[in-house]
């Protein structure tokens, strides 16, 4: 194992915080790259694609787990945090991996799972096998039943997969046990944060990651960790008070903030300036804000913008709150549109026309690189990869799909294998044309590979990579909070950003056809998502603005560099 590279070199721009303007790619490792031909990707597979995402324009990588797992929910049930499953590769593939990022001037983010671990990890194994009364039980949420014999679920909490939160064990002899808690699968019980052995070992999983080089971690469920005392019924939360805040028992609890900040704690014992962003599903951006005061994380994903519906209005409403909220607590705002949990957005645009979705995704993009503060892309949103709707049933593995009160286990349509080049599957996904794929490729994904779009202007991928390259040169675009907003009429979303070395101002047009603008205040145009807007003579009819008229195109954005 070589000795860790601690940071990446500085690409571009340098702030405070790297972190404040990143662009930071998320690479679902099961789909990336498949490098040993088994149809499943691996760290050596990202590893052989790092160039790839050098010239793409990001500044880091954040990659979903690749630790010891049975695989239940897609790695993120860990049976051993310390330890890469053998289908990934090994620690030592992961200490490359970080060394040769690094050496591209790349940073690393990786998932840390700690709301709750695999039934297979030894921890869950060990309290099974000692049965009630073991002090192993303490570090889970182990219960005994309601009803007659223990024979109903203490409480009524639902897992998100669906059906009960609880499930029963058995004891040592045989008989009828306790029952555990997991509020995702079966075989994921939640950890309980209560517990000190809990607290130390994630802190000691943090510095392992840590002292080989990563640049921070992605805490999934980070809104989880800690339950309300007593862990209350769902229909009894009104004794609590939560129901005024629209909060379950069993999420955002206060009691998190504590725990981030002992992490900011480890984060700030190591130089080259270490991150964590968290995976909190709030009800509010207030909410999302507090786990990024100071002393906490350093960021938190903005899930209000990415559920926003394609409208000026609403777009425009969304960014000004989160703005407003970060900046309450003196944090950086993230953006992001797509991730490997929920159908990607050229998909969520589309309203059942797949070449509108295509244009209003390559829009949103343009909107969100615009936007002050980091943006987060997933794996293939660069090649404007669609959601894959018609998964054969026999084939598909999300979880809360395989279990019978589940739901629609809508998460394998976007984590289907890239497509890198050729016409035939696997698409170079793995080394072997016509070789496996663990989630099958759409024959149309051919015209999508990142073969066929290299150096073709009108690709989504030159779309990215062009709007990568002027994102890092352009003194507005970036860091900082500031946003101008313009008025150029109904359905249109317009703002500048201001630097002392120049002004950009990005427009974008939501409805479904042309709109013409007052164009006299825009300056020239240094991008578009769509054909160049056109101009329209003064005094014509459909100028509503009277002036240099501008017909910005249908569902299009452009940056303009303003005079």
């Amino acid at each position: 194992m070589t000795a860790p590279t601690t940071t990446a070199p500085a690409r571009g721009r340098t702030h405070p915080g790297w972190w404040q303007e990143a662009v930071i790619y998320q690479v679902y490792p099961r789909s990336f790259a498949d490098a040993d031909g088994d149809g499943c990707g691996d760290l050596a597979g990202i590893r052989s694609r790092l160039g790839y995402l050098r010239d793409l324009g990001v500044d880091a990588l954040w990659i979903s787990p690749f630790y010891t797992s049975p695989q239940a929910d897609g790695g993120y049930d860990v049976a051993d945090y310390r330890a890469v499953d053998p289908v990934y590769g090994s620690v030592a593939d992961a200490d490359g991996l970080i060394a040769d990022a690094h050496a591209l001037g790349l940073r690393v983010v990786v998932d840390v799972v700690p709301n709750h671990c695999s039934d297979q990890h030894p921890w869950f194994h060990q309290a099974l096998r000692e049965g009630p009364g073991s002090p192993l039980r303490e570090r889970f949420h182990f219960r005994p039943g309601r009803g007659a014999d223990g024979t109903e679920p203490p409480n009524d909490w639902i897992s998100l997969f669906g059906g009960p939160a609880w499930t029963r064990t058995t004891d040592p002899d045989g008989t009828p046990g306790e029952w555990y808690l997991h509020l995702f699968a079966p075989q994921q019980p939640d950890l309980n944060w209560d517990s000190p052995a809990v607290q130390d070992e994630f802190r000691s999983i943090l510095r392992f990651w840590l002292d080989l080089g990563v640049d921070g971690f992605r805490v999934d469920v980070a809104h989880g960790l800690v339950k309300a005392p007593g862990l209350p019924d769902l229909g009894h939360c009104e004794q609590l008070a939560l129901l005024a805040e629209k909060r379950v028992p069993y999420f955002d609890q206060d009691g998190v903030h504590e725990i981030y900040r002992s992490w900011r704690t480890v984060l700030e014992e190591y130089p080259g300036q270490r991150i964590a962003v968290a995976e909190a599903w709030t009800d509010t951006l207030d909410r999302t804000a507090r786990y990024v005061r100071p002393g906490e994380l350093h960021q938190a994903f903005n899930f209000k913008f990415l559920n926003a519906s394609w409208d000026a209005d609403q777009l425009r409403e969304l960014v000004a709150l989160s703005l407003d909220a970060m900046r309450a607590v003196d944090a950086p705002t993230t953006w992001t549109l797509s991730n490997h949990d929920v159908v990607r957005h050229a998909t969520r645009y589309a309203d059942g026309d797949p070449a509108r979705g295509v244009r209003r995704a390559r829009a949103a993009a343009l909107l969100m690189l615009a936007l002050p503060g980091s943006a987060y892309l997933y794996q293939g949103e660069e090649l404007g990869l669609p959601e894959v709707t018609d998964l054969p049933d026999e084939v598909r593995q999300d979880p809360s799909f395989l279990r019978p009160d589940g739901g629609n286990g809508l998460r394998d349509g976007c984590r289907v294998p890239l497509p890198w080049s050729g016409a035939e599957a696997p698409y170079g996904f793995g080394p072997v044309p016509g070789g496996p794929a663990w989630l099958p490729q759409p024959a149309a994904w051919a015209g999508l590979s990142v073969e066929a779009q290299a150096g073709d202007p009108r690709s989504v991928l030159e779309l990215y990579r062009s709007a990568l390259r002027v994102r890092r040169s352009h003194p507005a675009l970036g860091a900082g909070r500031a946003v101008e907003w313009l008025d150029l009429g109904p359905g249109v979303l317009a703002f500048r950003r201001e630097s002392p070395e120049g002004a950009l101002i990005c427009t974008v047009n939501t409805a479904g056809h042309p709109l013409p603008v007052d164009g006299s205040a825009l300056g020239s145009l240094l991008l578009s998502s769509a054909e160049p807007p056109s101009s329209i003579a003064a005094g014509n009819a459909g100028n509503a603005a009277g002036g240099a008229g501008i017909l910005l195109p249908a569902d299009s954005t452009a940056w303009w560099q303003a005079p």
